[in-house]
């Protein structure tokens, strides 16, 4: 089973790439690392007050990813998961970067939400730590944002993600370098603020032992330790010394602390300010650093896609269970449809090879809204699909799972714009015609239609004597007709 995979974290601060090696141990897979990158490119520092990357930024980021694309060159898409965290998300120009960005790496990016980030984090960190039946708390502190995780073994019970990292603090709070005790205050009752809305739930779930992943947590614990302020890890008493230490010092540089890295110091401060309020707010009495971290659970995460226990198969079965699905109405959907799908595109292309399942799951969901209102379900089923947080599931891969549902009943005109592949029409197309062939909600011993598509032609073969005895779907399949011609492609219904 030995190959190699390879994850690409874009942080606010810092751009990282590891490529693991699989190896199947016993029948249990492990991910060895066989190679490092790591680029600090402040990409928070670059934005600018209207929420925009600057050019400058902008510019180095693609420096970077194209000498991360060169080493990933001879990499399957399979093997590869390029995953970009807050400044991503919050960056306005970020649909006119990301083609750029795609294009210097060569493969697709992932702006992940704060939950999913959150569950790759805790992921990385589970695997780097021995097993354990205790629950522990998980914190990385990142550039832009910081993530919260509670949960036992593989497993997170508890996630939040909250706007504030090292680099934007730092930048807000230190925007000079200068460290004095009105800014440190200042910093921390901000982040006290922030942290104050979670604390409570987390502090309920409970916990026996805290981690902290990641470059301020690492930074933190090496600088303590080395310093001779906290040999046993991160604690209360050690950040105090250290902040005593910068404010005397004025900045972190002549602070003349051991064990920090240079790409650290300008960024210290607002981590650190972080750290502290997050130690008052839950409770936190020692926190030890952790290995693992996202791009580690990325790495999992993907070695996960290539077993039976796919995370995007656990969450589907969720909100199966959430939104009270009808499951034998829904497998039967999704029988027809990816039936149908087989018909008209025998051959997936390589960038779409995961149609086939993202259309299976959009049919097992796609009556999601029902629990909201029966009344254009539909575009409830798509906003939930599209804006949840979907654990295992990219924004990309949610985006299309919503334009499927919203594509399966009513007009088709709302889809212009909005689906620009021929496959993504004809997916959309199967689960139209499933969606109708079961409308009674009643099986059916075998499928009375057959599909097939060339170019712009669709023709649907249907069973004469089937459709006599059910008129109703007889006029709903011929409706189809002019919806289609409306979008651009010749359908046709033909009895035999």
């Amino acid at each position: 089973m030995d190959h190699l995979l390879a994850a690409v974290d874009l942080g606010s601060n810092s751009f990282r790439l590891v490529i693991g090696r699989v190896s199947d141990e016993a029948g249990a897979a492990q991910i060895y690392p066989v190679d490092r990158l790591k680029e600090t490119v402040r990409l928070a520092a670059g934005l600018r007050p209207d929420k925009t990357l600057e050019p400058a930024t902008v510019a180095f980021a693609i420096q970077v990813l194209e000498r991360f694309g060169e080493r990933l060159r001879s990499f399957h898409p399979d093997r590869v998961r390029a995953v970009a965290t807050n400044t991503f998300r919050v960056a306005r120009n970020v649909a006119d970067i990301l083609p750029q960005a795609e294009a210097a790496l060569g493969f697709p990016i992932e702006v992940i939400a704060g939950r999913e980030e959150a569950r790759l984090i805790f992921t990385g960190v589970a695997h780097s730590l021995p097993p354990s039946a205790e629950k522990r708390l998980v914190v990385d502190i990142g550039g832009g944002s910081t993530e919260f995780i509670v949960g036992r073994r593989f497993e997170p019970l508890l996630m939040e993600s909250l706007y504030m990292g090292c680099v934007s603090y730092s930048r807000q709070f230190f925007p000079d370098g200068i460290v004095d005790a009105h800014a440190m205050k200042q910093a921390e009752l901000a982040a006290r603020r922030e942290v104050e809305v979670i604390a409570r739930r987390f502090r309920e779930t409970g916990w026996r032992e805290a981690y902290g992943s990641s470059g301020t947590s690492k930074a933190l614990g090496a600088i303590l330790a080395e310093s001779g302020f906290s040999p046993e890890g991160i604690t209360r008493r050690g950040m105090d010394k250290l902040k005593d230490r910068l404010i005397k010092a004025g900045t972190v540089e002549r602070a003349q602390l051991a064990g920090i890295k240079p790409d650290r110091m300008a960024v210290l401060p607002g981590g650190l300010a972080i750290m502290s309020a997050l130690f008052d707010e839950l409770g936190i009495d020692v926190m030890r650093t952790a290995d693992g971290a996202l791009r580690v659970g990325v790495l999992y995460d993907l070695l996960g896609r290539e077993a039976p226990q796919d995370q995007r198969d656990e969450t589907v079965r969720h909100f199966m269970l959430r939104y009270e699905i009808d499951t034998p109405q829904a497998a039967r959907v999704r029988r027809a449809a990816l039936q149908l799908f087989g018909q008209m595109v025998p051959d997936v292309p390589a960038d779409l090879e995961e149609l086939p399942r993202l259309l299976g799951w959009a049919a097992d969901l796609h009556e999601a809204g029902l629990t909201i209102a029966h009344n254009s379900y539909h575009k409830h089923t798509a906003y939930v699909l599209e804006n949840a947080d979907m654990p295992g599931f990219s924004r990309p891969e949610q985006r299309l799972l919503a334009m499927l549902a919203l594509g399966h009943l009513g007009k088709l005109g709302k889809m212009e714009g909005l689906c620009t592949r021929r496959e993504h029409w004809l997916a959309i197309l199967s689960l139209r015609l499933a969606a109708i062939l079961f409308r009674r909600r009643e099986p059916i011993p075998k499928l009375p239609l057959q599909a097939s598509a060339s170019g712009s032609s669709i023709v649907v073969n249907a069973d004469a004597k089937w459709l006599r005895a059910h008129p109703l779907t007889d006029f709903t399949l011929r409706a189809e007709i002019s919806e289609w011609r409306k979008v651009g492609f010749a359908f046709e219904l033909l009895e035999r």
